[in-house]
């Protein structure tokens, strides 16, 4: 078989991106790893994604070189690999990369015995050396003339690689959680904040969604401010750069500035769906009462602006990323060609004027900073879209009035975005990936509820459904497969993220087969996926595996999607709180005590393990809505719930005189037959029972006054 027609038959749309190169690429598996012991010859791994701009242009300068070609195809067996289909393989070769060069990323190039060792490796590496690179013909043959003339030097470089990375594996450290690992969780954040353009750590600035969550929580559990001011510096400072797409919707991935400003343009499922969730948790943070309305005085009008990005995001995941029939596509790349640098997302002062009227023009470039010097390198005249002024401060130097602007930039906005749809659009990965795209459809259904959108929820649950079909049959008590129509390969992120919008279906819907669907996942997850130590491994043990996927890795840091073990300590948490069986808790209680000595200093990293803990160490608030599905009174109470702000919340719908044995006695002693009504209670405390929906969230805020 050729090396074309390998990766031609591949359903990952980056490998078959590589079907014209003329090297003789393999996909990972035992065969590559076979023929290299039967020839003697080492393995170069190559580690990208579609939507990775320099995976793309390592394709095209070194694996499309003939010479290049050549060589590798003389003395190397070349494996190539989609770290969204495998992240697995991903994951644990970066880290052995990184043991090694002390850098990481993609593409991931790394130089592997015959038994899967590596034995040097880094990223980028162009054909000709120069810029401080060292040039990637004259790697090979060094490392080519290395393997053959010293092979000792070779296995101990391969066995010290090992040693290093097994130490610098962040050791699980068992012990109890304490309610003080938290807080000094939140105080590392809390150093790593930038004051002044919001966000953590420095550039390039990453989005961290899973740390506003947190610090959302910390908010509202202690009464202090300035957790929930950093949320909002942060949460507004993204939804005015560049790193949001102001004419289409949605999220880029990173940017590489610290003031958000100028993106990595991909847009990844995952970083939407988690971005999704902050902003409408934050949008329902805006509307808390009592003792914490102080925090919100320092944000005038943030729910507002958080609403309109998540109905911008929410729009462009149905644009672009939606399945018809459900599900969602991985990503959108972020070119079209080799020497594109987001010129789809970018605009010159040119191109504005060609498609708006003047006084639009002038309002749009006041607004997004739209001037002849744009931020792009590659193309100096290219502006990316952010947020400069804002419209009453274009209304107060124009003269216009108000209304005006806003019109103004209301249309010359429709017209950009008509304008950009008659260009060539990056490419939108199809692959649909289990978690990703559980993820998106609990963002879904959460944005649904506060927007009032049910398209947004019909559409979640419709690709909930197709989760279960086509890659979780039996309803997920034998486990999920990573990706619909894909091998069977199971990933723990893949599990707990499913059942975890199971859950939240089964909030939204009242039906126990979520619930139940949400339980066969989790009884699954912890019987194939525990480790004999504690704690649970990101796959199943797999006999005989090639290299390093023997390595056993425990997930606990953020990476950066919320880690398996922090999402499966939440979906324990909250099956507790929806059952009656001991198990789920006892089961969480040994999960976090595996971890629970380091908890604290995890930080801005482990955002998923900490609210895992926050869910241990304090209350869930119980809402119980009674009352006839479809009935409009009922849906308003549980809409209600759903949007009312509390970092540990569970909802439970019921039909008037059906009370299961699940809710805790304090609730089952308040219901008192009449419907529709809400019943509320954080831990032993519950509050008077609600009939309409604006008594809500007072009622829940009530009970959880610090």
């Amino acid at each position: 078989m050729t090396a074309t027609s390998r990766l031609s038959e591949a359903r990952s749309p980056y490998l078959r991106s590589a079907a014209h190169q003329p090297v003789e690429w393999y996909a990972w598996g035992p065969e590559p790893f076979a023929r290299a012991r039967a020839e003697g010859k080492p393995v170069l791994l190559d580690v990208g994604a579609v939507w990775c701009h320099w995976c793309h242009v390592m394709d095209a300068e070194s694996y499309e070189d003939p010479r290049v070609a050549q060589a590798l195809n003389r003395d190397w067996i070349c494996i190539k690999v989609d770290r969204d289909e495998r992240p697995d393989v991903d994951a644990r070769y970066q880290r052995a990369v990184q043991a090694l060069s002390g850098q990481g990323g993609w593409p991931l190039t790394a130089f592997l015995t015959p038994d899967g060792e590596v034995f040097y490796g880094g990223t980028y590496f162009p054909p000709e050396g120069g810029h401080g690179r060292p040039g990637f013909l004259s790697v090979l043959a060094e490392l080519r003339r290395m393997f053959q003339e010293a092979p000792e030097r070779i296995r101990e470089q391969a066995a010290e690689v090992r040693r290093h990375l097994t130490a610098a594996e962040p050791a699980a450290k068992a012990g109890p959680v304490s309610a003080d690992a938290l807080a000094r969780a939140a105080d590392g954040i809390a150093r790593a904040f930038d004051f002044r353009y919001g966000g953590f750590g420095t550039q390039p600035k990453f989005p961290h969604p899973g740390t506003c969550e947190f610090l959302l929580g910390r908010w509202y559990d202690t009464g202090d401010r300035w957790p929930a001011e950093m949320v909002h510096r942060t949460l507004t400072a993204m939804a005015s750069g560049g790193i949001y797409d102001h004419v289409g919707g949605g999220f880029h991935r990173y940017a590489v500035d610290a003031r958000w400003t100028v993106p990595h343009f991909e847009k990844m499922t995952c970083d939407n769906a988690e971005l999704l969730r902050a902003y409408v948790r934050a949008a329902g943070a805006c509307q808390v009462t009592g003792a914490r309305a102080g925090a919100d005085a320092a944000t005038p009008g943030a729910s507002g602006a958080y609403r309109r990005i998540v109905q911008g995001t929410a729009d462009w995941v149905l644009d672009v990323l939606a399945h018809p029939e459900g599900a969602y596509g991985a990503s959108q790349d972020a070119d079209v060609g080799l020497h594109d640098d987001g010129d789809y997302f970018t605009w010159t002062p040119d191109e504005v004027r060609s498609v708006v009227s003047e006084d639009e023009f002038t309002a749009l470039a006041r607004h997004y900073d739209i001037d002849d010097a744009g931020e792009m390198h590659h193309n100096p005249r290219k502006n990316v879209l952010w947020i400069r002024q804002a419209a009453p401060e274009i209304a107060a130097a124009t003269g216009w009035d108000l209304p005006r602007v806003e019109a103004l930039l209301a249309s010359g906005r429709d017209k950009l975005k008509a304008a950009r749809d008659r260009r060539q659009a990056p490419v939108v990965d199809r692959t649909i990936y289990v978690a990703w795209s559980a993820m998106m459809a609990s963002a879904l259904l959460d944005a649904a509820a506060l927007l009032g959108r049910p398209d947004l929820e019909h559409h979640g649950l419709r690709s909930l459904e197709r989760l279960f079909r086509d890659a979780a049959p039996g309803d997920g008590g034998r486990g999920a497969r990573h990706a619909v129509g894909g091998p069977d390969i199971r990933l723990l992120d893949d599990q707990v993220q499913l059942a975890s919008a199971a859950l939240d279906a089964f909030e939204v819907t009242g039906a126990a087969t979520w619930r139940q669907r949400a339980e066969a996942l989790a009884g699954y997850t912890w019987a194939a996926f525990r480790a004999p130590d504690g704690g649970l491994l990101d796959t199943p043990a797999v006999p005989n595996a090639v290299g390093f996927l023997s390595h056993p890795v425990k997930p606990i840091h953020d990476a950066p999607t919320p880690s398996g073990n922090g999402v499966a300590a939440v979906v324990l948490a909250r099956l507790a709180a929806h059952s009656d069986e001991a198990s789920w808790r006892e089961r969480l209680t040994e999960l976090l005590a595996t971890f629970g000595a380091g908890i604290g200093e995890l930080g801005m990293h482990g955002a998923a393990a900490l609210r895992g803990a926050d869910w241990l160490l304090h209350p869930a608030a119980h809402c119980v809505i009674v009352g006839q599905p479809g009935d409009a009174a009922t849906d308003a109470l549980v809409a209600a719930a759903r949007r009312a702000y509390h970092p540990r919340k569970v909802i439970t719908r019921l039909i008037p005189g059906a009370v299961p044995p699940m809710l805790p006695a304090a609730l089952t002693a308040m219901l008192d037959g009449k419907s529709p009504r809400a019943y509320l209670c954080v831990g032993t405390r519950c509050g008077p029972p609600v009939d309409g929906p604006d008594g809500v969230a007072a009622v829940l805020d009530q009970l959880t006054a610090p």
